[in-house]
């Protein structure tokens, strides 16, 4: 073995034969402890760094097994493929080329054409699974959605989690159908046109079932989170580590077929070494792509506003595709709700709006009053299909005390406004499970926790948690199976109106979104963004050569009357919230507005209207 390195975990090599590679650099001797169905114990032989590894004959798909470490101490495998019996169970062989792909011709999207659905599989569906999800692709796909994004599937302890506690970043959830069951989600999702991304968690792992301490210096103390002990990418031993987190994203591609990795916290991935963990994964995955001649993007969540994780190597950067824009959120969603607690100290302005509707950060090297340093550097460089920006998701809705979606917050005309100001943006948007048709369900914080102590603990630092946002009413437990079952979507509201009427409009925005030329072009050259502060209106203009398209935004609580310049042509509504079709009060806007050079507009309150110059073919 080259430098001890190869495929981490078990890999079946035909005719019964598996090969079985750990990193244990803290063991002198590790077997191999074969439980089912027969059970035997098989040396590893030990190789340079730590690794040890070796061929074992008469192993078949679905063997249970445990490393044995210094002929007494046994664990799971680090990397194993499926914990059947969970976090604490043994590790499941499993063979990915028995599964038959029928996605032979995909190559994925391109990513200025990435509209991401961002959902949580056991939530999503009745009964919580992978296969539950697979009857709404169809819906999806009409509804102009190109990606739909997975909350953390890798391995957590018991059946409900948001995923992030994961402790097994290589075992698909046992709970959610296992390998062969995501294996049968993503071909699916390729046969309706829809790419899949994968939240993934590098900067740290959860406590309950994770071993990885026994075998290595997978974590380092020189660092620390939120969420625990930091992952060691630039200390001793680190090479290893790096290696086991990388190959985890390239297993997700050449195993799975996954299109696009969204890395979580990934500001929280502390590296001071000359090259950044984030750069060589991302060097990694394109490399992969590329071999494969298919479409793989990495997105990093961070709110650094640190330009530097999208910018290329050649300037320093760490290359990868895109990252989340959280400033345009905050700034849209206290604009509109007027809250003003915990981050929202920052925001609440036309202004700041504005500034995110031109470049996404909003604090780009000024001074934040929340965190009372200056923050954030300048996105001059990059391009808007580098940001995903969304109206909710999983992390907004969810980490607020009851998990309250924004349409509990405000009223349906502030929700189609905020639609509309995220959809006609310049950038991907995202779009949070059941947002589209205004889902009454909260999406609240979950947890099945077998330790008791850890339990309480996470309780009671859910309590803690939101004391600086002075939200009202109490924090559901995490580990009362009803904030679980309270969280599940209800599919069935599609049917009825309003929210037949808002998914209507959502599926409009998106179809204008892809379709008109002026809205197809990404170019921040091509912007202008105005800011009518005594209107509290903001224009925003766009355009592909003659092709042009003028969006008004009314977050006044009034009508407003708002005269816009525009280059001189025939003019049409191509869009108003205020609209009859979209349960709004009523639109009195003429349909077009010919041959002119100013456009005076009757703007109902908290509406958004879309105009379009015609071009004659």
């Amino acid at each position: 073995m080259h430098s001890g390195r190869q495929r981490p975990g078990a890999t079946c090599l035909g005719d019964g034969r598996c090969r079985f590679v750990v990193w244990a650099p803290h063991a002198s001797s590790v077997d191999v402890h074969l439980l089912a169905p027969v059970e035997r114990v098989e040396p590893l032989t030990r190789h340079a760094r730590g690794y040890f590894a070796a061929i074992v004959n008469d192993v078949q798909p679905g063997a249970l097994y445990r490393y044995r470490l210094d002929g007494d101490r046994e664990f799971p495998d680090p990397a194993s493929r499926y914990q059947p019996e969970g976090v604490h169970g043994p590790s499941a062989v499993v063979n990915p080329a028995a599964f038959e792909w029928s996605d032979g011709t995909w190559r994925g999207v391109r990513q200025r054409d990435l509209v991401i659905y961002e959902l949580h599989v056991g939530t999503f569906s009745a009964n919580g699974t992978f296969g539950g999800v697979i009857p709404c692709l169809g819906y999806l796909a009409d509804l102009g959605v190109t990606a739909i994004e997975l909350l953390p599937v890798a391995q957590f302890p018991g059946d409900r989690n948001w995923g992030y506690d994961g402790t097994y970043p290589y075992a698909v959830q046992h709970s959610y159908g296992g390998p062969d069951g995501l294996r049968r989600l993503i071909d699916a999702c390729h046969a309706h046109g829809l790419a899949v991304l994968l939240d993934c968690v590098y900067n740290h792992l959860g406590p309950d079932g994770n071993y990885l301490g026994q075998y290595g210096p997978y974590f380092t103390d020189r660092y620390q989170t939120p969420w625990g002990q930091a992952v060691n990418t630039d200390g001793a031993g680190s090479d290893e580590v790096r290696h086991y987190f990388v190959e985890n994203g390239l297993h997700w591609i050449y195993e799975y077929h996954i299109d696009g990795f969204r890395l979580d916290a990934a500001d929280r991935i502390i590296d001071e070494s000359a090259t950044h963990f984030l750069r060589a994964f991302a060097s990694a995955m394109r490399e992969q792509a590329d071999a494969l001649g298919r479409r793989v993007v990495v997105i990093a969540e961070s709110d650094a506003n640190d330009a530097r994780y999208i910018e290329p190597v050649i300037r320093n950067g760490h290359g990868l595709h895109a990252q989340w824009g959280d400033d345009f959120h905050h700034a849209l969603h206290a604009l509109l709700t007027g809250e003003r607690s915990g981050y929202y100290r920052d925001f609440g302005t036309l202004t700041h709006l504005a500034k995110a509707m031109r470049q996404t950060f909003v604090y780009d090297g000024v001074y934040s009053e929340s965190r009372e340093r200056t923050h954030g550097n300048s996105p001059r460089a990059t391009a808007t299909e580098q940001f995903v920006v969304a109206t909710q998701n999983h992390d907004q809705v969810g980490n607020r005390a009851a998990g309250e979606r924004l349409s509990h917050l405000v009223s349906l005309e502030c929700a189609k406004l905020a639609a509309v100001t995220v959809l006609l943006s310049p950038y991907l948007p995202l779009i949070f499970m059941g947002e589209e048709y205004a889902e009454t369900a909260p999406f609240q914080y979950f947890t099945s926790h077998t330790d008791a102590d850890l339990a309480e603990a996470v309780s009671r630092g859910r309590r803690e948690e939101f004391a600086g946002f002075a939200w009202a009413g109490d924090v559901p437990d995490p580990q009362d199976v009803a904030t679980f079952q309270r969280s599940k979507l209800n599919h069935g509201l599609r049917e009825r109106e309003p929210h037949r009427s808002m998914c209507a409009l959502y599926r409009e925005l998106l179809r204008l979104r892809r379709e008109l030329p002026a809205l197809r072009d990404p170019s921040k050259d091509r912007l202008e963004v105005i800011a009518h502060e005594d209107e509290q209106c903001l224009g925003v203009r766009r355009w592909s050569g003659e092709f042009q398209a003028v969006l008004a935004l009314n977050f006044s609580e009034r009508p407003q009357r708002l005269a816009l310049h525009v280059p001189s042509g025939d003019w049409r509504v191509a869009l108003s919230t205020a609209d009859a079709r979209w349960s709004g009060p009523g639109c009195a806007l003429p349909e077009t507005f010919n041959d002119v050079s100013r456009i005076e507009l009757e703007l109902a309150a908290r509406s958004a209207v879309l105009l379009e110059r015609r071009v004659e073919p």
